[in-house]
């Protein structure tokens, strides 16, 4: 799977990965033992993308935007899916 970042295209395992030797098998960015879910929590408790990357300096910003993006067209898609279903 390929994820867009702006003009760049990247591919999902240079985002993100899934080991069971890497934080129990949770998955990660790419490269970092930093699981996806922390990035979740932080903004979800308002933290920014800034402070996020400020406390986890292993992760790139391409890394955060390309898995923000390319979950927003995740649910897009099993949105769109649940509609044709409907």
């Amino acid at each position: 799977m390929v994820a867009s970042t702006g003009r760049n295209k990247v591919e999902l395992t240079q985002v993100v990965s899934r080991d069971p030797e890497v934080h129990s098998g949770d998955l990660v960015f790419s490269g970092t033992r930093v699981p996806v879910e922390t990035l979740v929590a932080f903004l979800i408790t308002g933290s920014s993308i800034e402070e996020f990357l400020e406390s986890f300096p292993t992760v790139e910003r391409w890394q955060v935007e390309s898995y923000l993006a390319l979950s927003l067209e995740v649910i897009d898609h099993l949105l769109l899916e649940r509609l044709r279903a409907a």
